[in-house]
């Protein structure tokens, strides 16, 4: 018998919602078929069988929120004792935590991992809560053994894991800390109490992405010291040049538009200005300086923000831009896309001039350097150079970076590199 774990599938994700189960109980499955389809903060996929078998309980209901680790499906492999068999409104308990991030229990893989149903003792010890005083602990084996490694008290830290779980992360930034002073355990931090809905008010919850989405930028704006500058841009030029480039994009069944061609200027500008394709690590205080220029294209979906990632743009051209980004956009939208497409972005460009904003001010996506956010074309009335009044196309630009490791001047250069390259198109295509 074979107890089914919802697998770490990496990037930060540890929970998703069964969108719809794609079998039954008492089914036979085959090792690879497609047990259910699971919707996660990234990605939505099919998750498959790990082995040969039938299907002898469903453990979650669709539209349940389940946890990386948690068992979700019992297969019986004709090669040890049967469990009962339970329909999903029976569900009976399981474990509802796994091991920690990187325990090696799950694989950073689309296939759940899969182990001999444990015997009750192993049951409890996995997920144990320890109590101290009034206040709970949630942690895995692998967390204690950390700590008593380490040295930490595990009843003095916060966990940051779901439901509160102390992670490993937070175990060696206990450890890190000086310990000049006993440490004092901190009351457990209580949420606020949700406000009461009003008469004309409607509670919405969050889905998986909206919960990422805003996980990650509150993370931005705590963590990242943002700083910004603007420019901007003469583009008439480029839309001349994009209007006729347009028509032999057609012919070969490929849309083109703007964006393509800031890609290409934004890629040339990084390997001129390479610390803007860095990161900094705050817990090695160094910088991370890539070598590869993946670029982040944020992509407005039905279901939120979703950023999948071009990579390697610095050895494409307009058209091959155009055709990979068309292709990224078109899975991120239909929520196809797979999760290595959603990974290893160095930098991050947002048109909201697509949806008509004029220009604003973009969060920056850790732990990268920056992220350039791209107004709407707009005709404007500009001094020429002999101070005449002349009508030109200008494009709206905001850097937003890091001011840890990237200065003003730095980012300014950047922008003003991006800016020389848009103003004059021909270069983009000769580069």
């Amino acid at each position: 018998m074979l107890e089914f774990r919802f697998a770490d599938i990496g990037e930060g994700i540890n929970e998703g919602v069964i969108l719809k189960w794609l079998v039954e109980v008492g089914q036979e499955v085959k090792e690879g078929d497609s047990l259910f389809l699971v919707e996660t903060d990234k990605v939505n996929a099919e998750i498959p069988s790990p082995a040969d078998g039938r299907i002898a309980a469903l453990l979650a209901n669709e539209g349940d929120l389940i946890t990386v680790g948690q068992v979700v499906v019992h297969i019986d492999t004709g090669d040890g004792d049967v469990a009962p068999t339970v329909q999903p409104s029976e569900q009976i308990d399981s474990v509802k935590e796994g091991d920690d991030d990187d325990a090696g229990a799950v694989v950073g893989a689309l296939v759940s991992s899969s182990a001999v149903l444990p015997s009750s003792v192993e049951r409890a010890e996995e997920g144990e809560e320890i109590h101290a005083g009034r206040r709970k602990v949630l942690a895995t084996p692998v967390a204690r053994k950390l700590a008593r490694d380490l040295g930490v008290d595990i009843t003095t830290i916060e966990g940051t894991g779901p439901g509160g779980r102390v992670m490993k992360e937070d175990i060696r930034r206990a450890a890190a800390q000086p310990h000049e002073a006993p440490a004092q355990v901190q009351p457990a931090a209580v949420s606020p109490a949700p406000l009461p809905e009003g008469p004309n008010e409607e509670r919405i919850p969050l889905r998986a992405l909206d919960k990422a989405i805003a996980r990650n930028m509150a993370q931005s704006k705590r963590e990242i010291p943002h700083a910004y500058v603007m420019k901007d841009v003469d583009v008439t030029e480029l839309v001349a040049f994009r209007a006729e480039a347009k028509i032999l994009a057609e012919e070969r069944g490929l849309k083109l538009t703007y964006l393509p061609f800031i890609v290409k200027a934004v890629t040339l500008a990084l390997q001129e200005y390479p610390r803007m394709n860095g990161s900094f690590d705050e817990a090695g205080q160094v910088i991370v300086m890539k070598k590869d220029f993946n670029i982040g294209i944020a992509v407005d979906t039905p279901d939120g923000l979703l950023v999948p990632v071009l990579k390697h743009a610095d050895r494409l051209g307009i058209f091959a831009i155009a055709e990979r980004m068309n292709e990224l956009i078109e899975a991120a939208r239909s929520r196809t896309v797979s999760l290595d497409d959603l990974q290893q972005g160095t930098f991050t460009i947002t048109n909201y001039g697509a949806v008509g904003a004029d220009s604003g001010i973009p969060v920056i996506r850790p732990p990268e350097a920056g992220i350039l956010g791209v107004g709407s074309i707009s005709k404007r009335p500009v001094v020429g150079e002999d101070d005449e009044i002349v009508i030109r196309q200008i494009l709206p630009l905001t850097v937003s970076f890091d001011h840890r490791f990237v200065d003003g001047a730095t980012a300014g250069r950047f922008l003003t590199k991006v800016a020389e390259y848009l103003q004059n198109p021909k270069l983009l295509m000769l580069s």
